[in-house]
């Protein structure tokens, strides 16, 4: 029920994605039932496989995210949260709000076993590839040990998903050098030197859409900062180039020789690629898709979220989470030079 486009939008992507994917074998529609069906139309041959669940109430964008799950028990959003943490359904996508998504999620699926707080997995494009930017807005603080967990989700996330064979995981922050930063961006960066990681150290916002990154750890509100920043970029510098190509007749015809190019560029940093960002370090797969989310993002974001099924990437979770935090705990323990 989330998603500006309406429920038939959203419908419209999941059918597609059931036709790209046969070993989906339950497709689940939470929501208003009636509304549903009017948007399901003719399912055709994939109706088999498609079970509307009937949800009464609806958690508005508006609403504040807590307090609306605690209104709202029978919202589509909690439910549909209900089937992952009742072992109905194997993931949970939503387009709706993304506060309520994240709240859900810790609520009724919990965190995985070692991990304090879940975060947000964003995909952005470079010039020949792409980064995970980690957390992109669950958590609006952070301390240094849920940084160094994000290293961790983002590691696997882009081994197991995205085909890294060995990802490179940079520490957000004001300068290269590992004496800059504040509190935060310095004990976290003390911590990732400890990990079984390819960790770089800190890189800079000038860093991001080079060639050597691909997992960038933040906290959630410099996260959602930078993701929002690049997305209005991104958006605005094709209106701008489309203007000055088409200002002049000579302008045009060059720009029709080279729509090819213009294409390709645009298909390049299109976020509907993704389709959706996943909520890492809760006992399920969830993804987050955004509110604009047209149909092809939805039938993308499916895609995504089989994979991370497919690959049990909080198996491999909570077994580095485990042995990180039992490495830090041992560090703890372990007396200094002064003290011994």
């Amino acid at each position: 029920m989330g998603g500006d486009g309406g429920c038939a939008v959203i419908i419209d992507g999941l059918l597609q994605a059931l036709e790209h994917h046969d070993h989906i074998r339950t497709m689940y529609l939470v929501g208003d039932e009636e509304t549903i069906r009017a948007s399901l139309g003719q399912a055709g041959h994939l109706a088999p496989r498609i079970e509307v669940v009937h949800s009464p109430e609806v958690l508005s964008m508006e609403e504040k995210p807590v307090v609306g799950l605690r209104r709202k028990k029978k919202c589509s959003l909690a439910m549909a949260t209900d089937l992952v943490k009742h072992g109905q359904a194997d993931a949970v996508l939503s387009a709706g709000n993304t506060g309520g998504m994240v709240a859900a999620a810790s609520i009724k699926l919990r965190t995985l076993p070692g991990v304090d707080r879940p975060g947000i997995a964003t995909v952005i494009p470079t010039k020949t590839s792409n980064f995970v930017l980690l957390d992109a807005g669950a958590n609006v603080e952070g301390k240094p040990r849920h940084l160094m967990h994000y290293a961790i989700m983002g590691d696997i996330y882009a081994r197991e998903v995205l085909g890294k064979s060995r990802p490179r995981v940079g520490l957000l922050s004001v300068g290269a050098e590992e004496a800059k930063g504040n509190d935060l961006t310095l004990e976290t960066f003390k911590r990732c030197q400890g990990l079984d990681l390819n960790f770089i150290g800190n890189v800079e916002g000038h860093d991001l859409f080079g060639e050597e990154l691909d997992v960038v750890i933040c906290n959630g509100f410099v996260g959602n900062i930078v993701l929002k920043t690049c997305e209005g970029l991104a958006l605005h510098m094709m209106g701008w180039l489309r203007d000055e190509l088409t200002a002049t007749p000579i302008r045009r015809l060059g720009a029709a020789l080279s729509k090819n190019a213009f294409r390709a560029l645009k298909n390049r940093i299109d976020t509907e690629n993704y389709g959706g960002a996943p909520l890492l370090g809760v006992n399920g797969v969830v993804t987050i898709s955004h509110g604009s989310s047209s149909a092809r993002a939805i039938c993308n974001a499916v895609q995504h979220t089989v994979e991370a099924v497919d690959h049990h990437i909080n198996e491999h979770i909570i077994d580095a989470v485990s042995k990180a935090n039992a490495k830090l705990a041992n560090s703890k323990q372990e007396p200094t030079a002064a003290q011994a």
